[in-house]
């Protein structure tokens, strides 16, 4: 009995293992890969990552050595821990926790366990890792920012987290990637591709030579630099007029939709996030719940566009054949309307047509314009989509499809949207009569405003707002370059822009004139709520100012938002004016009205609803 037990169990595993083999050599489908196999090491070559420069030239970003050490944690055996510890200047309690983690990520493969030797700490620790099995020191690049500049811009890189290795296999646990701006915009551009050496080992796991005489090993290829359409020059003094304040400056090339500049305040400097310290850095800057510094506030800040959006409301109109230029309201100071309810005014009183509508700002004109739009239409909500139509075919309410690493779409309402909202109310032109001086539902980010104004200056069309300007060897998108027309006549244009320029000449931005250069802008303010302790409450309006110049063959079109910066001329309007200037003549005149901006903090403003001291960025 006992023999036939040892019989069967015998032919069982001999059954089993036959099973198993023509399962592996047979019928799997799984092929043999040289990265699963455990007798061969892989050592990774990372390519040179590439350069950033600027419209002109100018070097922004470029590469610094660097120094990881690497774990195979398997490999790791009878080493002096506290000895390993001192060397590397870490707890123990950071030793086990690192080298778990790189255990639960793979016992074989290698990963980082220390990131960012400095040349020093590099040149100390080489001659004695040899003492400590499973460890081994491997070189790469780090980013070397040139600029202390348009942080927002250019992004920074980090290690690669597993949300990042399970969407691309390409990443390795302690690879590095692109994390914001143009970084992870153009990643796989900038990225090159991986170099591999296979080195084959013994059965008592040591390196015995290069696997095949180095047949397999994979050589690095480089990053491409790429030429992005920042102007470094106009970013950085829109940076510094922007210091001790919040908010967004976007400005773009009319002719061909490339972004000129591209500033959110308060910024910091990109170095802060290279190396060692990158980490606490970061979750400085994360923490700073006030002033918001990672968050790009050119492409996120949703708000009411307020007075910049008539230039829309007038071409609607002018397209639907409501008005023309010899249409005249009276202006009272107020807008009355759906019974007791008013729109006050704030361009005096007197008679408005188109160009004065415009320069001097007037609600009563546009209130009458919007009403004459919608009321178009019998049903309103076949009016509200015709209206919607045009405004939406400026960009605004949708993603603009751009090469930026964030934004946002903002709000443009149609019929739809307002059946939805009073399933059981017949609405009308004055319900939404808030849309004519841009407030109410309308919600519109600066890159969108700015974008508007480049298409009002080409006269009805525009290009895709976008940052990139050249890829070493390598065409840009075609949708980079292909022209987008708006609902509107090109004849409606001249009137619109005629009434933008009075404003610099007339209007509510007669004092921002610039000598030698015909503008045409437009003031605004947004309403500014936040919530405390549970309740809304209104704070000062951001300012707002659009504008682009010259007024012929225009080579700048801008958006500026000062977060609670008073009426739109104030801020706004004083910084636009002067990076028109920087751009177009390459220096400022207007030294007086520099001096103001440059003085001016609204720290105050922004720390209102809290308690305690301003947050300081080590610059």
């Amino acid at each position: 009995m006992r023999k036939l037990l040892l019989f069967s169990i015998v032919i069982l595993v001999g059954i089993l293992f036959i099973t198993r083999l023509f399962y592996l050599q047979v019928s799997s489908n799984k092929a043999y890969t040289i990265y699963e196999d455990n007798a061969i090491r892989k050592v990774f070559h990372y390519p040179k990552r590439g350069y950033v420069y600027d419209r002109n030239g100018e070097l922004l970003v470029a590469n610094q050595p660097s120094y990881d050490v690497m774990i195979i944690p398997r490999e790791v055996k009878y080493i002096d821990t506290l000895e390993f510890c001192s060397l590397l200047k870490i707890t123990k309690e950071d030793y086990i926790k690192t080298y778990n983690k790189s255990y639960r990520y793979s016992p074989r493969l290698p990963s980082v366990f220390l990131a960012h030797l400095s040349k020093e700490d590099y040149a100390f620790l080489s001659e004695k890792m040899r003492k400590y099995k499973g460890f081994y020191i491997q070189k790469r690049s780090l980013r070397d920012y040139q600029t202390s500049i348009g942080a927002n811009v250019l992004g920074f890189i980090a290690e690669a987290n597993q949300r990042d290795i399970k969407k691309d296999p390409y990443y390795k646990m302690g690879d590095l990637i692109g994390k914001q701006g143009v970084e992870i915009s153009y990643e796989k551009v900038l990225r090159g591709i991986k170099g591999v050496k296979f080195i084959q080992k013994d059965r008592f796991n040591r390196d015995i030579s290069s696997y095949k005489n180095g047949d397999f090993d994979i050589i690095p290829i480089p990053g491409k630099d790429i030429t992005i359409t920042i102007d470094a020059k106009l970013q950085a003094y829109g940076e510094l007029l922007m210091q001790n304040k919040m908010g967004g400056i976007v400005a773009i090339e009319p002719s061909t939709g490339e972004i000129l500049s591209l500033v959110s305040a308060p910024s910091y400097n990109p170095n802060l996030l290279v190396g060692r310290k990158r980490s606490a850095n970061y979750t400085k800057l994360h923490n700073d719940s006030i002033h918001l510094p990672l968050i790009d506030k050119g492409l996120l800040r949703m708000h009411e566009p307020g007075s910049p959006f008539k230039s829309l409301i007038a071409l609607a109109a002018l397209q639907e054949g409501v008005i023309d230029l010899t249409t005249t309201i009276t202006c009272t100071g107020e807008y009355h309307y759906g019974g007791k309810r008013t729109i006050r005014c704030h361009c005096g009183t007197g008679r408005r047509n188109l160009n004065s509508g415009i320069s001097q700002s007037c609600n009563s004109y546009f209130a009458t314009t919007y009403r004459k739009t919608i009321d178009k239409y019998d049903d309103a909500s076949h009016a509200m989509d015709a209206w919607s139509n045009h405004i939406k075919s400026f960009g605004l309410g949708d993603y603009l499809n751009n090469d930026l690493s964030v934004g946002k779409k903002g709000n443009i309402p149609n019929g739809a949207y307002y059946d939805k909202w009073y399933p059981d109310f017949k609405w009308g032109s004055t319900t939404t009569i808030s849309n004519a001086i841009g407030q109410g539902e309308i919600l519109v980010t600066p890159i969108q405003l700015a974008n508007v104004m480049a298409a009002i200056a080409n006269r009805g069309f525009y290009y895709t707002p976008h940052i990139i300007k050249d890829i070493e060897g390598v065409s840009i998108p075609e949708k980079y370059k292909t022209l987008h027309q708006t609902t509107i006549d090109k004849r409606h244009f001249e009137p619109v822009i005629q009434g933008l320029y009075d404003v610099y000449n007339e209007g509510t931005a007669w004092f921002l004139k610039v000598p030698g250069i015909e503008i045409c802008g437009k003031t605004g303010t947004a309403e500014n709520f936040i919530k405390i302790d549970g309740k809304r409450t209104q704070l000062t309006d951001h300012s707002i100012f659009v504008a682009f110049a010259p007024k012929e063959n225009p080579k700048i079109a801008i958006a500026v938002l000062v977060e609670n910066g008073y009426f739109g001329a104030r801020w706004a309007g004083r910084i636009a004016s002067l990076m028109i200037e920087k751009y177009i003549k390459g220096d400022v005149t207007l030294k007086q009205m520099e001096q103001l901006v440059l003085n001016k903090s609204l720290e105050e403003e922004y720390l209102k609803p809290y308690s305690g001291k301003p947050f300081k960025i080590n610059q």
